[in-house]
């Protein structure tokens, strides 16, 4: 009789404790129902509270029976939030952590419970769930005689696979998650582990004969789940401030404490630099560059001072990173750390220097335009005359191009003058400016030349080019060229406009004597070398 009263006791006592953790988790669900606009993900956590409390009180209906029929009834019920509990607890961790679930993906992860119930619902028909399930003789219900079948291990397999896939999905997370946060994730982390551990103990025989312990542990997650869904503010501050703008961020972004260690970074950084890694946190940043590098950190902390430019090369594609460095403080205005702030400057650049490109050279041959030619030139003339140095130009057209164009058209007479600028290039040195003056003409200015130096670079051209006739589908075109030469002198007169104008006057005194030919500038007339 002692013993008897000994054990209706001790079943009163695991009653209640299911019961409680059917109404901790009713009291979540209905929490999260009221607040769902506060918290992203609420359907996916009311669904799992829900199955949780039917999970809970249906066992404890159980638990309280008095015949093995009504023991099925509610083992069946009981079947109807239990195993959807499990990938419901998957999915919610999947969106605390930032991923997100397809309708297909969820309704592919609840195919499984979706089956289970189906058998428990008709297992005295196939017996593929339990083989056996009979009042254990000599006991009073609910200690039950059990037999698993098939279906029970696979529904064993996917239940225990998707809380330890949740498991190390959050313990994964740990280093990277910032310390204010880690009692949410520690929350999450036994909400998933410990279900999961009482289950194990449960089927190797290690908890009281006859009593499922997984709901009496919910009692323990499900009190956890609401201290720090009220005090904590979980799975509303985590996903929208940490992961949802953190980790969504465009810009890269590295956070320091305040010895200047690497504290957090999120996903564009992580993408920016790929060899970045989450065993680095804690290290300083000198050492992680070292690391990443072989070199210290090259930039100081100098938030004043804007912004430096980083190259990387990622995938063997370079990428051009605007580094700003931002400070953290305390409220108290201690220092607390800083950001680095990591900004994809490459399609900036690559349009920066294009224009650049456009600004200065010719688009059609790539040498210096006009505008650049003159704006550059001015300066070496002064620096020639200030320093006493003799300064020349060279003034050259091509003979005829208005015949070829008229007679093979505006893309061959393009071919043309591509054709001079290569022949050309080839003859002249870095140190002279060469540059498309406008239309078919082209000029040289040539720093430390005398006017006898700059007539010998002239007549080397025009023989380069008119042994190097043009080929063309329609045969060859020869290339000739008339070319004036002029020296800067010393006065007031020594402008580059002034020694533009003479060169053009020798030009046209090569034309007049026939073309193909170099005419230098002579005080006031020209003549032919």
């Amino acid at each position: 009789m002692e013993s008897n009263e000994g054990m209706d006791s001790q079943l009163t006592m695991y009653i209640t404790l299911v019961s409680v953790s059917g109404i901790f988790n009713v009291f979540l669900c209905l929490y999260v129902l009221f607040r769902k606009q506060e918290i992203p993900g609420s359907r996916t956590f009311i669904w799992y509270t829900a199955a949780l409390s039917v999970y809970s009180f249906a066992y404890a209906f159980s638990l309280a029976s008095d015949t093995l029929w009504k023991v099925k009834l509610w083992t069946v019920v009981e079947y109807i939030g239990m195993p959807f509990s499990a990938p419901l607890g998957l999915m919610i961790i999947l969106q605390y952590l930032g991923w997100k679930v397809t309708r297909r993906q969820a309704a592919a992860m609840l195919v499984v419970p979706s089956v289970t119930l189906l058998m428990v619902a008709t297992n005295d028909y196939h017996q593929l769930f339990y083989k056996v399930f009979r009042m254990k003789e000599g006991m009073p219900l609910p200690y039950l005689e059990i037999e698993i079948g098939e279906w029970y291990i696979v529904h064993g397999i996917f239940t225990s696979s998707c809380l330890l896939a949740a498991t190390v999905l959050l313990l994964s997370r740990w280093r990277q998650t910032r310390k204010s946060y880690r009692p949410q994730l520690a929350t999450l982390i036994c909400g998933q582990f410990l279900p999961m551990i009482t289950a194990f103990l449960y089927l190797v025989g290690l908890t009281p004969a006859g009593i499922d312990p997984v709901p009496m542990v919910m009692c323990v997650t499900s009190a956890l789940y609401i201290w720090a869904i009220l005090s904590a503010k979980m799975l509303t501050v985590v996903p929208i401030a940490k992961e949802t703008i953190f980790d969504s961020m465009r810009e890269g972004v590295i956070v320091l404490d305040a010895a200047d260690r690497l504290s957090d970074f999120n996903l564009a950084v992580a993408r920016m630099i790929p060899s970045l890694s989450t065993a680095m946190i804690g290290k300083t940043l000198n050492e992680v560059w070292i690391e990443l590098t072989g070199s210290p950190y090259p930039f100081a902390h100098r938030p004043d001072e804007g912004a430096e430019e980083l190259a990387w090369t990622t995938d063997g594609a370079e990428q051009t990173y605007q580094v700003r460095y931002s400070p953290l403080l305390h409220r108290n205005g201690d220092a607390a750390g800083g950001l680095l702030m990591f900004i994809n400057v490459t399609e900036l650049k690559r349009l920066q220097r294009e224009l650049e490109h456009q600004a200065y050279y010719d688009g059609l041959t790539q040498i210096l335009n006009r505008s650049q030619f003159i704006s550059r030139s001015r300066r070496l003339l002064e620096d020639c005359l200030t320093g006493g140095r003799p300064f020349t130009v060279v003034l050259f057209d091509i003979d005829y191009f208005k015949r070829v164009n008229d007679h093979y058209g505006h893309e061959t007479g393009d071919k043309l003058l591509v054709h001079v600028v290569a022949v050309c290039g080839g003859l002249v040195s870095p140190d002279m400016l060469f540059a498309r003056y406008g239309g078919e003409e082209f000029v040289l200015a040539l720093p430390d030349a005398t006017l006898e130096a700059g007539c010998e670079i002239a007549e080397r051209l025009r023989r380069g080019l008119e042994t190097e006739p043009l080929s063309t589908p329609r045969g060859e075109i020869a290339v000739t060229s008339s070319f004036g030469v002029a020296e800067a002198e010393d006065g007031a007169d020594a402008t580059l406009d002034a020694l533009l104008q003479q060169a053009d006057e020798a030009l046209y005194a090569s034309k007049r004597n026939g073309r193909n030919r170099v005419s230098a500038y002579r005080g006031a007339s020209a003549s032919r070398v």
